[in-house]
Formats: C-alpha cells, sequence, structure tokens
C-alpha cells in the first residue's frame, strides 16, 4: 500500500455551513423583546462637552440615579463619570409574588480635555438625570523670569 496524499482545505468546513442558512429564517421568528419588556436600560453615560477660554462645560445625562451613586474624579486632563444603578421590582397580586427584578450595574465614561483641569475649582450639580460639571482650565503661565548667574 503506497502512501496516499490529501489536500487540506481549511476552508472546506466553512462551506458546509452554507447549507444551514435556512436555520437563520427559523430563528427570526422568535422575539425575545415581550419577556424583557420594562427592563431597559441605556448603559452609556452621553454627554456633552463645551469649551471657553476659562473654563469646560459638561453636561452628562444619568437618568434614575441618586446623586451619592454619581463619583467624577479629575486628574489634570483626563475626567471620569462612574455612577451606580440600583433598581428593584416587585409585581403582586394579592398576597402572591408574580414577578421580582433585581439589577444592579455601574456605568463609566472617560474622556480627555486638551487643557489641564484645576480640580480645586471644579464643579459638580445633579438635576433632574443630568450632571453638570463646570471644569475650570488650570493656569499656566508663559512667562517666566530667569537669573542669570
Amino acid at each position: 500500500m503506497g502512501n496516499r496524499l490529501m489536500r487540506f482545505e481549511p476552508f472546506s468546513d466553512i462551506a458546509r455551513f452554507d447549507s444551514l442558512r435556512g436555520i437563520e429564517d427559523f430563528f427570526h421568528d422568535f422575539h425575545l423583546r415581550p419577556a424583557l419588556r420594562g427592563f431597559e436600560m441605556d448603559t452609556r453615560i452621553k454627554i456633552d462637552v463645551t469649551e471657553t477660554d476659562q473654563a469646560y462645560a459638561v453636561k452628562a445625562e444619568i437618568p434614575g440615579v441618586k446623586k451619592e451613586d454619581i463619583h467624577v474624579d479629575i486628574d489634570r486632563t483626563q475626567v471620569t463619570i462612574r455612577a451606580e444603578s440600583k433598581r428593584e421590582t416587585e409585581e403582586k397580586k394579592g398576597e402572591i409574588v408574580v414577578r421580582s427584578e433585581r439589577y444592579w450595574g455601574e456605568q463609566s465614561r472617560s474622556f480627555s480635555l486638551q487643557h489641564a483641569v484645576d480640580e480645586e475649582r471644579a464643579v459638580a450639580n445633579y438635576k433632574d438625570g443630568v450632571l453638570e460639571l463646570t471644569l475650570p482650565k488650570k493656569q499656566t503661565s508663559s512667562a517666566r523670569k530667569l537669573v542669570v548667574s
């Protein structure tokens, strides 16, 4: 018996999956949205940043969060906003609990600014689901006297 060489075709298995395209149509008819109704969370913090010569103004949308659960960290030009979300819902019919859900999660958003922020003068206010930050720019003096020795 002689040695038989076989050609190796690494993509031949993938080509066989082409015949399974009908499965996509099968799963298309399943809708999971009704099972998740009423439990929609957008986990991204949406922000707007405007700049003047003196400061940056940031508006961040963080609805449904207590102000105690919002944390803002400033490290020179880097700003990080973190928020913890906690929700509990319970649906009862009489004395019988029909549905009980708990959700806990953390959202965060980091971004860099062109100029360093004066952390000592920065101000944060939270009202109606919107966090407003006033971030004054750190004043840097470009003029400097040199002592001639």
